[in-house]
């Protein structure tokens, strides 16, 4: 009996996988034409129908999802297996795609960025920025970078550097011109910058003391939705941001925003690269986290405060 190919083989499990022969097309640089007749030569050869078609939807038989369920692992092996010889004495190569929130991919850029991309040059970097905490897997990402706490349970992560702080901050000019807080609920007389959240919720700001926890709503009549935006407008004097430490660690450092009421605001967890389990990792990514690790520092091991909303602002 003629037998798929392996191109055959890999097409069927992206196209099983992504539920569409666009999308399926868009990850292998095939036409979704390409890919229909594939599949339509693959059948016959195998007597079998694989995958279930309408004019909006694919969807695997129920041969198709048992032989999707024996093929997946075989090819997954036989790809790190063809990854392992070919990077015998051979630097990291490829596409390395990261999906990130804005503040991190700002830091990222700032400090280990240049550090990977110095040492492998010839792996393709593709850092891409969102906000929310999305299916790294559906969207085709290698990847992402989150606070450890709100990487979903089903992934893998390696864990890096000291754990990120939320805090309030200001620049001098604003403080000299309105004071600064000595507790939290100073702040509902001041001018705070405000966040709102992809859920399209507004973030309140989160504090605690001796193992005390709360949110405080604080006023202000700015909102944004980016950290960086945040930071800039506190850097101009218009108003107090609450933003992590990691976005702002320079300008705090030059004495371009102040730290306030650091005393309750307490560490979360540190970042961490997370990637899924049932994947051979490759010898790129297993570089970038080399790297992160080798600039940020190896986690901490101090007990960090769980925050609320995390996976919306790092």
């Amino acid at each position: 009996m003629p037998q798929p190919d392996l191109d055959d083989l890999r097409a069927f499990v992206a196209i099983a996988n992504r539920r569409s022969f666009r999308k399926a097309a868009d990850e292998l640089g095939v036409a979704p034409s390409t890919l229909s007749h594939m599949m339509r030569v693959m059948e016959e050869k195998l007597g079998v129908r694989l995958l279930h078609r309408t004019t909006r939807s694919v969807a695997p038989t129920e041969a198709g999802e048992h032989f999707l369920r024996r093929i997946e692992p075989v090819l997954r092996e036989l790809n790190a297996t063809f990854e392992d010889v070919n990077g015998v004495g051979q630097q990291p190569g490829g596409l390395l795609r990261i999906n990130t929130a804005e503040p991190t991919a700002r830091w990222l850029l700032q400090h280990a960025v240049p550090v990977f991309e110095a040492r492998y040059p010839a792996v393709a970097l593709d850092l891409f920025v969102d906000n929310g905490l999305v299916d790294i897997v559906a969207g085709g990402f290698d990847a992402g970078v989150r606070l450890a706490e709100a990487v979903p349970q089903d992934m893998h992560m390696a864990r890096f550097g000291a754990p990120v702080c939320f805090m309030p901050m200001a620049s001098p000019a604003y403080l000299q011109a309105h004071g600064a807080p000595k507790v939290p609920d100073d702040l509902l007389g001041h001018r705070c910058i405000r966040m709102r959240m992809q859920s399209g919720k507004i973030y309140r700001w989160e504090f605690a003391r001796h193992g005390q926890a709360f949110a405080l709503d604080v006023p202000g009549t700015l909102v944004l939705n980016q950290v960086g935006l945040m930071v800039e407008a506190a850097l101009a004097g218009q108003g107090i941001a609450y933003v992590p430490d990691t976005s702002a660690r320079d300008h705090l450092a030059a004495g371009r925003l102040v730290p306030l009421l650091q005393d309750w605001c307490e560490p979360s967890t540190e970042l961490a690269l997370y990637y899924p389990g049932h994947r051979h990792v490759p010898a790129a990514l297993r570089a970038f986290i080399a790297v992160l690790q080798e600039v940020f520092g190896p986690p901490s091991r101090q007990k960090p405060h769980a925050r609320r909303g995390a996976d919306d602002s790092a």
